[in-house]
C-alpha cells in the first residue's frame, strides 16, 4: 500500500510519522518527499492492510503538522519511471543509454529487439558486440558534444545515429558519464519525411471541402469542437473520421493537450484493455514489474479517439461507460481508482442502433457517446466536389513523386465520376498516386486508373417489370447483392457496405441462393 501524508515541513516530522508504523510492526519499504513545496511525504508499506490503515490513520493525523493521510496508486518516482518507459516504448526508433565503457545501461523495446535480447537482459550488455566499426566511448570523449547523423552498422543493418553526451556536473570530458544513442534506419528516412509532410497540418484547414455536403459537415463539426462533451463521428472507411477528430481536438480548449488514438477493431480484448486503461505492477504473468500507464492516463487533460467503437467487447463497453459517467477507472489488476479529465471522441462505420437492437452494443453506452454526432458522407454521395478533390490529390502526388504530370484527361475524369468508391477519399488519393507513378506523359489517361471491381458480371439493366411490386423488388435486391458480393465476399463485409446487420444480409443471401454459407 502506498500513502501520501500532506504535512508541515519541519525537523523531526518524519521520525514522528514512522514511529506508529514501528509500533504496529509494519515495515516501511520506501519513502519519498514531494509536493510543490516539499509538503508531502510518500510511504510504501507493502504488507499494510486496509483495516490497519483505518486504525492507524487517526493516529497519524494527530501528529503535529500532519494535515491529511490518503492512499495513492504510485510513488512519485514510480510515476516518473512509468511515464518515461511509456514515452520510450512509444518510440519506433531504437534508443539506448550507454556508459563510458560502452555498456548499455537502459534501452527501449525497439533497441532490445535490434540487439536480440529481452529488455531485462539489456543492462550491462557490451555494445561492442554489435557495433564493431566505431569505438563509441572514444568518439564521445573526443567530441564531448552532440553528434548527429553518424552512420553505424548494427548487425546487418545500417543506421544514422544521434548521440547526446551525459555529464554528471560540468560539461567537461572528466564529467562524462555516458550518452544517449538514438538510431534511425537509413532506408526509412524518406518515408518518415513523407509522413511528416502529410501530418504537418491536421486542423480543419487540412480537410479539403470541395463538396457542399462535406462543407456542411465541417461547419457542424466546427460548432461542436469547443463543446466539452463526447462526440460520435459516423462514416464509412476512408472518409477521414480520424482527420475530423483531430481537427475537433485542435479547435477545442484542449487543443494543446495530448491527442491519443486507439483502434478498437485492431486488438484482442485483453490487449485493448491494457492499452486503454493500463495495468498494475505484476497484474499478470509476463507483465512489467512496474506496471504500465494506459492511453487514458497519458491523455490526461486532452482527447482520446476510439476508432471502430462498435467493435468493443462487452467488458470494454462496461469500463468505458463507467469512465464516461464519473471519469474513474481501474487499471487491470488494481483495486485503486484513478480519476481523469479526458474528452472522448468515437468513430464507427457500423449502425450502432442496430447493434443495440441485436444486443451487441449497450444502449446506455450508445446514449453516452451520442451526445454530439457528425455524419461524414461517402464519396459517392458528394461527387460534386470529386473533380476539384482529384486535382488536389494529383498536385500532391506530383510533388511527392517529382513527376511532370499536370492534368487529368476528360475520359479519366469520367471514369472517376462513374466509380462507386468503396474506399472513399482514401481510395481516391491512392488511385491518383498510383496513376501518377504509372504515367509517362503529362496527362493522366483512363488506362492509368486502377479501379478495383469496376467491371461487373451482372448489372441492373433490363429489369423485367412484369409481376407485382414485391417480385420486382426481389429481383432488384437479388441483382444488387449479386452485384456487390464479389467485392464484399462475406455477410459481415457486405452488411457493413450496405449499412445493415450481417444477420439480415446472411438471410437475404441464403434466400436468393447467392454464395450460401
Amino acid at each position: 500500500m502506498r500513502l501520501k501524508l500532506t504535512c508541515q515541513n519541519r525537523i523531526g516530522i518524519l521520525r514522528d510519522i514512522l514511529a506508529p508504523f514501528a509500533d504496529y510492526g509494519l515495515n516501511v519499504l520506501r519513502g519519498e518527499v514531494g509536493g510543490e513545496a516539499n509538503n508531502s511525504i510518500y510511504l510504501h508499506v507493502p504488507n499494510m492492510l486496509r483495516m490497519q490503515l483505518s486504525t492507524l490513520k487517526p493516529t497519524l493525523e494527530e501528529i503535529p503538522g500532519v494535515f491529511k493521510v490518503s492512499r495513492v496508486s504510485l510513488m512519485p518516482t514510480e510515476r516518473r519511471h512509468l511515464e518515461l518507459n511509456a514515452l520510450l516504448s512509444s518510440l519506433s526508433d531504437p534508443v539506448m543509454s550507454i556508459d563510458m565503457d560502452g555498456r548499455v545501461v537502459a534501452a527501449n523495446r525497439a533497441a532490445g529487439k535490434l540487439l536480440g535480447v529481452r529488455i531485462d537482459e539489456v543492462p550491462g550488455l557490451a555494445l561492442t558486440r554489435h557495433v564493431q566499426d566505431v569505438d563509441l566511448p572514444e568518439l564521445i570523449r573526443r567530441n564531448n558534444a552532440r553528434v548527429n547523423g553518424l552512420r553505424l552498422r548494427v548487425g546487418e543493418e545500417t543506421f544514422l545515429a544521434d548521440i547526446a553526451p551525459l555529464h554528471t556536473e560540468n560539461e567537461d570530458v572528466a564529467s562524462l558519464a555516458g550518452a544517449v544513442v538514438t538510431l534511425h534506419r537509413a532506408d526509412r528516412l524518406g518515408s518518415r519525411i513523407y509522413q511528416i509532410q502529410r501530418t504537418e497540418v491536421r486542423g480543419f484547414e487540412a480537410i479539403f471541402q470541395a463538396s457542399r455536403q462535406l462543407s456542411a459537415v465541417v461547419k457542424e463539426a466546427r460548432r461542436m469542437a469547443p463543446l466539452d462533451a463526447p462526440l460520435l463521428i459516423e462514416g464509412e472507411t476512408g472518409t477521414g473520421k480520424e482527420l475530423l477528430a483531430r481537427a475537433c481536438h485542435l479547435a477545442s480548449p484542449r487543443g494543446q493537450a495530448p491527442f491519443m488514438a486507439l483502434n478498437c477493431a485492431g486488438l484482442p480484448e485483453s490487449m485493448a484493455e491494457t492499452e486503454l486503461f493500463g495495468y498494475a505492477p505484476g497484474a499478470f504473468e509476463g507483465a512489467r514489474p512496474e506496471g504500465k500507464l494506459g492511453l487514458l492516463e497519458l491523455t490526461s487533460g486532452g482527447t482520446i479517439f476510439l476508432d471502430e467503437v462498435g467493435e468493443m467487447s462487452p467488458r470494454m463497453q462496461v469500463k468505458l461507460l463507467r469512465f464516461l459517467q464519473d471519469g474513474g477507472f481501474r487499471r487491470v489488476g488494481s483495486d485503486e481508482e484513478t480519476f481523469l479529465d479526458v474528452r472522448v471522441i468515437c468513430a464507427t462505420q457500423q449502425d450502432l442502433p442496430a447493434l443495440c437492437s441485436e444486443g451487441r452494443f449497450r444502449h446506455d453506452l450508445f446514449h453516452r457517446l451520442n451526445v454530439l454526432c457528425v455524419q461524414i458522407p461517402p464519396l459517392r454521395e458528394s461527387l460534386d466536389g470529386l473533380e476539384e478533390l482529384a486535382r488536389h490529390f494529383l498536385e500532391r502526388a506530383v510533388r511527392q513523386i517529382g513527376a511532370r504530370v499536370r492534368d487529368i484527361s476528360p475520359e479519366a475524369m469520367a471514369r472517376l465520376q462513374g466509380y462507386h468508391w468503396p474506399g472513399n477519399v482514401r481510395q481516391l488519393e491512392n488511385v491518383l498516386f498510383q496513376a501518377v507513378s504509372l504515367c509517362d506523359g503529362e496527362v493522366i489517361e483512363a488506362q492509368h486508373l486502377r479501379l478495383t471491381g469496376e467491371a461487373r458480371d451482372e448489372g441492373l439493366d433490363n429489369i423485367d417489370l412484369t409481376g407485382s411490386l414485391g417480385d420486382i423488388h426481389d429481383e432488384v435486391e437479388r441483382r444488387i447483392l449479386a452485384h456487390l458480393y464479389p467485392e464484399y465476399p462475406s455477410s459481415r463485409l457486405l452488411a457493413k457496405r450496405l449499412g445493415v446487420s450481417h444477420t439480415t444480409i446472411a438471410n437475404k443471401l441464403k434466400r436468393h441462393g447467392i454464395a450460401q454459407e
